[in-house]
């Protein structure tokens, strides 16, 4: 999304560039390159993926002052006129301060994740335990870093502020993608070729494979349906739950279900022309309204989706009444199983809904629209941008 968000800045006259970290591997303090024409600063940090969860939160709790220590240089040598920085991580409050003290310019915050109140949901820290405490302080100073703060749903702005009632400059702001598919991918690169399953209808979940997701909900729908012999289970992404994922198809000998680490974006995009069906999956545990980034993928290449969600979350009822798939509460293990059959067994009904998956991307998440409602409010906040850097 940022990417594409990057791209409709550029194209409008701004110049934007990242910074972002780098790589684990990588040696240096600061490696600038370019992606699209679109600057890209990419700091040394430690990891903050597939290890524990000790190490990625002193990894993370640093990336402010590790991102200002490699690029004030550059920060400092190009008027800023505007920061959009996105949540998350909690920790980018300490470099967004360090660019508004400098320049004097406004922020937006893109708020997704509620962390850590989704840890808390599901009982991995305790409310008012000294860690939560610290995770609490670096949010708050997230927040007022912001001139303003996009939340993806109704209700999730409903549930930020009754919980930080004295913040009140937030707005909608859906998750949004561009519209172009991207190519299809030749023989030789095809997944589905190359794990053999060109006569299957594939099952497709992509992305973050964490607590937050509860995979467990999409393994146990995977085992369900293991004596369908028309229908492949293909699980790709990297996160705290990978292991369950393995284990599991190991486990129960699932001849139904593969799982591949993550692949390149351009890879990613490919890949979305080649499934039949896209699965999300929230705990329902979560009191915040998560709206998947995956979702706006398989729109965009006409996708039915097909997940669970935790109570209360407004996605459920965008789905069922845009008709773009089947969406349940997490725990309507019979409702999603029954779905999931409809759709592989139904090739008319999978198009069906995935031309209207199609028609609710471009009616409510485009990112030309997503841009417009970032730089009005950057400009309600601190007068009109010029079009220079963001």
């Amino acid at each position: 999304m940022m990417h594409e968000l990057a791209l409709e800045l550029l194209r409008q006259g701004h110049e934007p560039f990242v910074i972002t970290p780098g790589p684990s591997h990588q040696k240096q303090r600061l490696v600038e390159d370019a992606v699209d024409e679109i600057p890209i600063l990419r700091f040394r940090s430690g990891p903050v993926k597939d290890i524990s969860k000790v190490r990625r939160a002193i990894n993370e709790s640093l990336l402010s002052r590790r991102a200002w220590g490699a690029a004030k240089n550059y920060i400092q040598s190009r008027k800023v006129d505007s920061i959009i920085y996105y949540s998350p991580s909690i920790f980018f409050g300490g470099l967004v301060n360090r660019i508004k003290s400098t320049w004097n310019c406004p922020s937006f915050l893109i708020l997704r994740d509620l962390f850590p109140q989704w840890v808390i949901d599901n009982g991995m820290i305790k409310e008012g335990s000294p860690i939560a405490r610290y995770f609490r302080h670096h949010e708050g100073k997230s927040y007022a870093a912001a001139d303003h703060i996009g939340l993806m749903s109704l209700n999730n702005q409903v549930f930020f502020q009754k919980n930080h009632p004295t913040i009140t400059r937030t707005c909608i702001l859906p998750n949004w993608a561009s519209q172009e598919p991207s190519s299809a991918p030749s023989k030789e690169d095809s997944l589905r070729h190359k794990l053999g399953l060109q006569d299957k209808v594939i099952f497709f979940y992509g992305g973050n494979i964490g607590h937050a997701q509860d995979m467990s909900n999409l393994m146990k729908l995977a085992l369900a349906m293991k004596d369908d012999s028309y229908s492949h289970f293909l699980f790709i992404g990297q996160g705290d739950e990978v292991g369950l994922v393995q284990s599991f198809i190991q486990e129960h000998a699932l001849t139904n279900a593969t799982y591949l680490p993550p692949i390149s974006q351009d890879a990613f995009k490919k890949l979305l022309h080649e499934v039949d069906i896209g699965l999300f999956s929230l705990s329902r545990d979560h009191t915040a309204h998560n709206f998947p980034g995956k979702l706006l993928g398989y729109m965009v290449n006409e996708i039915p989706i097909l997940g669970s969600v935790n109570h209360g979350n407004d996605l459920l009822d965008i789905i069922q009444h845009h008709e773009a798939g089947f969406a349940f509460v997490n725990g309507e293990d019979a409702q999603l199983l029954e779905s999931a059959r409809k759709l592989a067994s139904e090739p008319g009904t999978r198009k069906r809904l995935g031309e209207n998956a199609r028609k609710l991307l471009i009616e409510h998440f485009s990112v030309e629209s997503a841009s417009k409602k970032i730089i009005d409010s950057l400009t309600q906040a601190h007068g009109a941008p010029n079009r220079t850097n963001t």
